[in-house]
C-alpha cells in the first residue's frame, strides 16, 4: 500500500465548482513534494460550511488504485 499526506484549504465556494462540474478534479502537493490529482467527488464527505480544510491521507494499493481517504 502507498501513503500519501497532504494539506488542503478549499472554501465552500471554490468546491462549489465540482458541483456544477466547472472543476471535476482537485489536485494536491503531498508532504514530500509529489503531485497528486484526484476527482473532487472524494472529497464530499468532508465538505463543511467553511469548505474542505485539513490535513488528509490517501491510500492507494501497488497499482495506485484508490482505497481510502481520511482526515488526520
Amino acid at each position: 500500500m502507498n501513503r500519501y499526506i497532504f494539506q488542503l484549504n478549499i472554501s465552500y465556494q471554490q468546491f462549489l465548482a465540482s458541483y456544477s462540474g466547472a472543476a471535476s478534479k482537485v489536485q494536491v502537493i503531498t508532504t514530500t513534494g509529489l503531485r497528486l490529482q484526484l476527482p473532487a467527488t472524494r472529497f464530499r464527505p468532508f465538505l463543511t460550511q467553511i469548505g474542505v480544510r485539513g490535513q488528509f491521507r490517501l491510500t492507494t494499493d501497488q497499482k495506485n488504485k484508490f482505497i481510502k481517504l481520511e482526515a488526520l
